[in-house]
């Protein structure tokens, strides 16, 4: 019977073909089961490596996963010092089990970081460059299936998930509003309170109602609140797709032929879109607020001016204009968090890693179109 043969110790040996080249034969067992001896005899392969050009596999007897993830990762490290290395006498169902190895995993290998490297620092700027081109695709795709799902849903009322909505905005809005409304209400008191201990060196100590106006709602209402959506949010957002990518529910939807965008992202980026507006409203109430009551208290500027020198330093369009950049940030928010959730792989470890990423790359994608809308709102003069 086929469990009670005895395992064949794996063996290797060089063959050279010429001054130039050599052969690596492997032959033995290569599995499970030997993997042990099979790792002490790589480790040993200290000869010839700059001559060493193939890896023959043809005397193999038994190879399973194990024994070719080994030979791939030799492989990587060969290349790495240098020299290109191929396989040789490879059978088509073992060709299979190496190519679906190199597809996970294509061969490389990373020695431990000694120190910084122009070609290190150059390598790894080049990765990072290739990862950003990669999210901005999948964002694209999430962002034109968004699109499609929408058109359908406009010609279908119906196929909206109202319910849905309902329960991410109740998540995304309502429940954010207490730490919203405090954090933006401690915002508010410490510009304003910063902003009187200056401007009172030169009298202008009324002035702290301009600034703290014209600041709350053009900037900072809505850049704080799109950054706290983005903590608590699109955490959140990431951390539910990303659970679900690791029990295959998400690959149950695409079996059952339901379309992932219409049942898990767009309720999330509609509520989400939303939410915003209204929360960066209460933000600016709140850090007006406690703009108001600090003035009061430390620059002793009565409730009555306040408001009266408030209503004379801001108008509706300065409202307008912090308002109009919270659907847009929550629309990058949403996505962002939605293609991070879809993009984890089955363990814990990734969950983690793709849910810090989600929140980084909001928060900076956050600020950087705040800034576009800024030169936006300069170049036509509001």
């Amino acid at each position: 019977m086929a469990f009670l043969e005895k395992n064949i110790a794996p063996d290797m040996e060089f063959e050279a073909d010429g001054p130039e080249h050599q052969f690596l034969a492997l032959s033995g067992d290569w599995t499970v089961s030997t993997i042990g001896d099979a790792e002490k005899l790589i480790d040993k392969l200290n000869i010839g490596k700059d001559r060493l050009t193939c890896i023959d596999v043809s005397k193999i007897e038994h190879l399973d996963t194990s024994g070719a993830w080994l030979i791939h990762r030799t492989r990587g490290r060969l290349e790495f010092e240098g020299r290109r290395v191929g396989l040789t006498g490879v059978s088509p169902i073992r060709q299979t089990l190496f190519d679906e190895i190199d597809r996970h995993h294509p061969p490389s290998y990373r020695p431990e970081k000694s120190g910084f490297s122009v070609a290190g620092f150059l390598e790894a700027t080049g990765r990072q460059m290739v990862d950003a081109g990669k999210d901005a695709k999948a964002m694209l795709h999430i962002l034109g299936s968004l699109g499609l799902v929408l058109s359908t849903v406009l010609l279908h009322p119906k196929r909206l998930r109202s319910i849905s909505i309902a329960v991410q905005f109740d998540r995304s809005c309502i429940g954010a509003v207490p730490i919203v409304a405090l954090m933006s209400f401690l915002i508010g008191a410490i510009i304003s309170q910063q902003g009187g201990f200056y401007l009172r060196q030169f009298g202008a100590d009324i002035f702290v109602v301009d600034l703290a106006g014209i600041l709350v709602l053009r900037e900072i209402g809505v850049i704080l609140t799109a950054i706290m959506v983005a903590g608590r949010s699109g955490s959140a957002f990431t951390a539910e797709l990303g659970a679900m990518r690791m029990q295959e529910e998400v690959d149950a939807l695409h079996v059952i032929g339901l379309s992932v965008t219409e049942v898990l992202v767009l309720p999330r980026i509609l509520a989400l879109m939303i939410a915003l507006p209204i929360l960066t409203f209460v933000a600016d109430m709140s850090a007006l607020f406690g703009s108001g009551l600090v003035t009061w208290a430390y620059l002793d500027i009565p409730p009555a001016a306040f408001l009266t020198q408030l209503q004379a330093a801001i108008t509706t369009e300065t409202l307008v204009v912090g308002l109009v950049k919270a659907p847009f940030m929550a629309l990058i928010v949403g996505l962002i968090a939605c293609v991070e959730g879809l993009k984890v792989e089955g363990s814990s470890e990734s969950l983690g890693r793709h849910t810090t990423m989600s929140v980084v790359k909001a928060i900076f994608l956050v600020i950087l179109v705040d800034g576009f809308f800024a030169i936006f709102f300069a170049a036509i003069g509001v």
